[in-house]
């Protein structure tokens, strides 16, 4: 969850993909990335995968477009991310089970129109695989959440992606706040198709959704509370921003974008995220919203 710098403050933020957040949320890598179609990968020192993480799913419709989308749920294992209620003493509604939810929808479509689709997870787990003693009190600690942001960085770059694009869901203390947005970096060498991106996904979601328009903003303007002064002075969101040397190695290397379709902590739009129905609703904008992106101009090659 992320909320923007429009007179609102956060009360969760997204541990597993930026390296900041409201203090009250909580072996080698793989050869390959597991999956249809994947080519091995030399073994580098690094944390592997957790088990069922950093998948790739080739296309099932019959043509095979040649592009690979990589789709990011936000938050899962030990850091369910924001929650909500659809109705007072109704079942919470966490921001990971509706991320992978919708996630994995999306990339039942995308697969389905033709797209390789690379899942940072598929169940209910951190990226980075935790070991035993990575836990405090059943939460991950500043170190663990940008470990386990590096395993995303990690996996979006091994998946060779055309686009990546980030799932997560908004909250706030006021049941009233609500709304769509979208976030993307602005800094980075491909910033302009970046921006191009998360315009495509915004448009289609606030008109399919028909939530109110928060907009697309850069990652700078974010109003959030920190996990490390470390982090604070980066100011980018870590699967998006550029590396930055003894904190973030290399960043991501295609066109990306976080996005927030609604607000758990809003009732009503807890009830769409809640429901299969609502889940289908948001995948389907997603997916004609980065189609349409991908249906453009090609984006021209950038080094980190």
């Amino acid at each position: 969850m992320i909320v923007a710098a429009l007179a609102l403050l956060p009360c969760v933020l997204a541990v597993a993909l930026v390296d900041r957040a409201c203090g009250g949320a909580a072996a080698s890598r793989q050869a390959a990335l597991t999956g249809v179609g994947v080519p091995a990968a030399p073994v580098q020192l690094a944390p592997a995968y957790a088990s069922g993480a950093c998948r790739a799913l080739g296309p099932t419709g019959g043509r095979d477009r040649g592009r690979t989308v990589f789709v990011d749920p936000g938050h899962g294992g030990p850091d369910p991310g924001v929650s909500g209620r659809a109705a007072p003493g109704g079942r919470p509604v966490q921001e990971s089970a509706a991320a992978l939810a919708v996630a994995s929808e999306l990339a039942r479509l995308l697969r389905a129109d033709g797209y390789r689709v690379v899942l940072s997870r598929t169940g209910d787990t951190s990226v980075r695989r935790l070991g035993p003693n990575d836990l405090t009190d059943g939460a991950l600690t500043a170190t663990q959440v940008r470990q386990d942001l590096q395993a995303r960085v990690r996996c979006a770059n091994d998946s060779r992606a055309a686009v990546l694009l980030s799932i997560h869901f908004n909250g706030y203390g006021d049941p009233s706040a609500g709304g769509s947005q979208t976030v993307y970096d602005d800094v980075r060498p491909f910033a302009a198709e970046s921006a191009r991106l998360a315009a495509s996904v915004q448009s289609v979601l606030t008109s399919r959704l028909g939530l109110a328009d928060r907009g697309v903003l850069t990652d700078d303007t974010l109003d959030a509370p920190t996990l490390s002064d470390r982090a604070d002075d980066y100011g980018h969101l870590l699967l998006l921003g550029p590396a930055q040397p003894g904190w973030l190695d290399r960043g991501t290397t295609m066109p990306g974008a976080l996005v927030e379709p609604l607000f758990l902590t809003a009732p009503g739009e807890a009830a769409m995220a809640a429901s299969a129905a609502g889940q289908r609703r948001i995948a389907a904008a997603l997916a004609a919203g980065v189609e349409a992106y991908l249906a453009g101009p090609p984006a021209r090659p950038a080094s980190q």
